[in-house]
């Protein structure tokens, strides 16, 4: 079975000892990102709406760096501090995951990094022509 680590500067660096996301054969494991913003290293929206789009900015930036895309996402988890905002964050996720949505749960947490409001992991497959 084939790894490979996927880094790029388009999406935040890992805050501990963890990769970006990582390809495995025909799939592409993408770590929890929070709404970091890449270029300032903050989190520069305070609203659920805001960090759910930077979140959902980053997960693009990282699928595409692997050879993937946001159409071949089969499966989220979404994670937030208040699952009251789960509405929200829905009409958000809904809106880049408007056609064949992937499978998704979605929990509340405690805490999550940074203070972060929502914090989202994702598995993909690869381009078909992709050689990640």
């Amino acid at each position: 079975m084939s790894r490979q680590v996927v880094s790029t500067n388009n999406a935040p660096a890992a805050l501990g000892p963890y990769s970006q996301a990582i390809v495995s054969d025909v799939f592409v494991f993408v770590s929890g990102q929070i709404p970091i913003n890449p270029a300032s290293g903050q989190i520069e929206s305070e609203d659920i709406v805001g960090q759910t789009k930077q979140v959902l900015k980053n997960l693009e930036a990282i699928l595409i760096a692997s050879g993937s895309s946001i159409a071949n996402v089969v499966k989220t988890t979404c994670f937030l501090n208040d699952i009251n905002e789960w509405p929200a964050m829905n009409d958000v996720y809904g809106k880049v995951f408007h056609t064949d949505p992937p499978a998704r749960s979605a929990f509340e947490v405690g805490k999550l990094p940074k203070d972060a409001k929502i914090e989202i992991e994702a598995i993909a497959r690869l381009n078909s022509k992709s050689s990640a």
